[in-house]
C-alpha cells in the first residue's frame, strides 16, 4: 500500500542538547495530533495513519532519541523519564497543547505518562499495546532487589559496549529481517518500514538506525504502582487497543481498567503487536469514531 500523496517535511528540535528529528504533515491550522512510535522503530512507521488523518489534523511524528534520524544519547541512558521529557519539550516548543496523542507500544506508555503528568494538555489519547511489558518479565524484575537490578544493568551495559550494529549485505537481507519480525506485514509495508529504518554504511552494507543501547533497561525508574498513579490522573477520554494475536494480556485480567477514569479497551482480532499495520482499516475506523 504505497502512499498516494506527498510525504511530510523533516525538522529538528533540541532536548537535553540532543538534536531530535520529527516529521510534519502540514495543515497547521488544524488541531494538533502527535504520533509516538515504539522501541526500535521510527516516525515513518505512522505514514499510513498520518496520510489518512492529515486532512483533519496537524500531524506531527517524532523520532525518539536514539531512534530513526534523531541523535543517539552519549554518556547516559534511555529511560521512560528522558523519553517523556523529550515529548514534553516538543509539545512545549511547538506550542501544541492541548493536543491529541496516538502512541504505539513504548510510545503509548510515554504518551500515557505525559497525559498523567499534564492532564489539562491532552484532549484525547489512543494507546496501542502500551500498558506495560510482558507480565512475566515485569514480575521477575519486581522480585529482584536493588543490588541485583543495578548489577544486572551494569552487565547489560558492558555487553552492549561490545556489541556492534548488525550489518546486512544487501537491502533485501534487511527487508527479510523486517518481514520475519512481523508476519502480518504485506510486502509494501515491509519495504517502506525497512527503507526508512536503515542507513547504508560506508562499505555498502546496511544497518538499522536505532542505537543498540535502547535495549538496556535502567535499574531505577517509575514502578508499576507509580505508573498506575499517573494513569489515575488522566481525565481525558482514552482508547486503549491491543492485538488479539499479541503477547499483551487482556487488560481486564490485570485489573488495569480500574485505574482509568474514562477509557475504552478494545481488542482487534487477527492483529499482533503492530495493530495499526496489521489491521489498518479496522484501526482507523476505531480511531475516527473515537476522535
Amino acid at each position: 500500500m504505497p502512499l498516494s500523496i506527498p510525504g511530510p517535511t523533516s525538522h529538528s528540535y533540541f532536548s537535553q542538547r540532543l538534536r531530535l528529528h520529527y516529521v510534519d504533515w502540514g495543515n497547521e491550522e488544524a488541531p494538533p495530533l502527535l504520533l509516538i512510535h515504539g522501541g526500535r522503530d521510527h516516525c515513518r512507521n505512522w505514514d499510513w495513519v498520518a496520510e489518512e488523518l492529515r486532512a483533519e489534523y496537524h500531524v506531527i511524528a517524532p523520532d525518539l532519541r536514539g531512534h530513526g534520524d534523531s541523535q543517539w544519547m552519549i554518556g547516559g541512558t534511555y529511560s521512560q523519564a528522558e523519553f517523556t521529557y523529550d515529548i514534553a519539550q516538543l509539545i512545549h516548543q511547538m506550542d501544541l497543547a492541548p493536543l491529541t496523542i496516538i502512541g504505539h507500544s513504548m510510545g503509548s506508555g510515554i504518551g500515557l505518562r505525559f497525559t498523567g503528568l499534564y492532564p489539562d494538555k491532552v484532549k484525547k489519547i489512543v494507546g496501542i499495546e502500551g500498558l506495560g511489558g510482558a507480565p512475566q518479565r515485569a514480575r521477575e524484575r519486581a522480585e529482584k532487589n536493588t543490588h541485583e537490578r543495578f548489577a544486572e544493568w551494569i552487565d547489560d551495559m558492558r555487553a552492549l559496549a561490545a556489541r556492534v550494529p548488525h550489518r546486512y549485505a544487501t537491502f533485501d537481507e534487511a527487508l527479510d529481517r523486517m518481514q520475519d519480525t512481523n508476519k502480518h506485514l504485506n510486502p509494501d509495508q515491509a519495504r517502506h518500514l525497512t527503507m526508512h529504518g536503515i542507513n547504508q554504511n560506508e562499505d555498502g552494507t546496511y544497518s538499522w538506525k536505532f542505537d543498540n543501547y535502547v535495549r538496556a533497561f535502567t535499574p531505577f525508574g517509575i514502578d508499576e504502582a507509580e505508573t498506575k498513579s499517573l494513569w489515575e490522573r488522566i481525565t481525558c477520554p482514552a482508547l486503549l487497543i491491543r492485538g488479539g494475536d499479541s503477547w499483551a494480556k487482556d487488560p481486564y485480567s490485570l485489573g488495569i481498567p480500574d485505574h482509568f477514569k474514562n477509557a475504552q479497551f478494545v481488542t482487534i482480532e487477527g492483529a499482533g503487536h503492530w495493530v495499526h499495520h496489521d489491521k489498518l482499516d479496522e484501526f482507523l475506523k476505531l480511531v475516527r469514531d473515537f476522535l
